[in-house]
């Protein structure tokens, strides 16, 4: 599956609160969280957009995106939207069902990026919440279980490797390199460190024959990005709290510090 050609962000700031069940990203973008949990999501019910060729449910006045449209929205410009906001659901007749009160705690959801209460609901089954402004600038995910933030993790941070780090075979030539996903038990080493806010720097990467470090800064909590990019250029050049390690040899990942 591909997209249509965007620059890759190649740092990741990630803040996790636990306690309600979201993070707060930066250099994660919609098409590189679905591709990584495609197979959680099914269908997609559109809080804020500008998708032109969704289906419309009368019971909610939204507009959603069926399993069968899924890839179709995963090409799109959405960072173009400026706010994009979804919350996916299993069965499209439960949209039907769907209480007033709930209604009404989407909307304010989509408007203010903020839950009135914990946005779960037996009636949509719904893993996620999405809401993104300007997609992988500012993006506010919840989570129902955060071993899917995990995973996701592990196979986007493998893949903007691949994308942004182009190695020189031993004839010289560049090519591009894959490299296997992280398992979700190395990236759960990095939890309190996730909880103070950090970030993790391809950009950064460090390399020799036998292995790449990518360094992970503990950088605090920032709801403006642009003052988290400033203190990311602040901190570049100091030592790095830890660090995702690739052995390139066996192929394997590790994680080192505090």
């Amino acid at each position: 599956m591909k997209r249509k050609n965007q620059g890759i962000r190649d740092i990741i700031y990630l803040h996790i609160n636990e306690r309600e069940h979201y993070t707060i990203t930066y250099g994660i973008e919609f098409f590189e969280f679905t591709q990584a949990l495609f197979d959680t999501i099914n269908h997609l019910l559109l809080l804020k957009h500008q998708f032109e060729d969704g289906d419309f449910n009368m019971h909610t006045l939204h507009e959603f995106v069926p399993n069968d449209k899924l890839e179709k929205v995963m090409n799109e410009n959405v960072y173009g939207y400026g706010n994009f906001c979804w919350i996916d659901f299993e069965e499209e007749e439960a949209l039907n069902e769907l209480p007033s009160q709930a209604i009404a705690e989407l909307l304010y959801l989509g408007h203010l990026k903020e839950h009135l209460k914990l946005p779960f609901y037996n009636h949509l089954s719904n893993r996620y919440v999405y809401l993104a402004h300007d997609d992988g600038w500012f993006n506010k995910t919840y989570y129902r279980d955060f071993n899917d933030l995990y995973r996701m993790l592990g196979e986007v941070i493998p893949v903007k490797m691949g994308q942004t780090k182009v190695e020189k075979s031993l004839l010289g030539l560049k090519k591009k390199r894959t490299y296997p996903n992280i398992a979700s038990e190395i990236l759960r080493h990095l939890k309190p460190l996730m909880k103070e806010g950090i970030l993790i720097s391809i950009k950064d990467i460090e390399q020799n024959r036998a292995r790449m470090e990518i360094p992970i800064w503990v950088i605090g909590d920032f709801s403006d990005m642009d003052d988290m990019y400033e203190e990311y250029k602040n901190i570049v050049n100091d030592p790095c709290e830890a660090k995702l390690v690739f052995d390139k040899k066996s192929r394997e990942w590790k994680v080192y510090g505090r």
